[in-house]
């Protein structure tokens, strides 16, 4: 699913129009963002929760010529799925 068929499922299912429902997801998506940045966690009762989490600097090999390459650390998002998500796809 896209970006274009989730708008159409959120519009039909909760009966918004189209551009009301890209508003609302385009809204979730900034408030989430922001919440990332600034180290906030975001969760979503019986969906699931998003994070950031520090990866530390490491070397890796380049896999076209093996040369060993250093890695820089970051920061990534990670999400970990509520029991009702992980439930209903089982």
């Amino acid at each position: 699913m896209n970006k274009a068929e989730l708008i159409d499922a959120m519009a039909v299912g909760a009966e918004l129009t189209k551009a009301d429902a890209k508003k609302a997801l385009d809204a979730f998506i900034d408030a989430t963002t922001k919440a990332l940045k600034e180290g906030d966690r975001v969760a979503l009762v019986g969906f699931g929760s998003f994070s950031i989490s520090k990866r530390a600097a490491r070397k890796g090999r380049n896999p076209q010529t093996g040369k060993e390459i250093s890695i820089a650390a970051k920061k990534v998002v990670k999400f970990k799925p509520g029991s009702d998500l992980a439930d209903s796809v089982q």
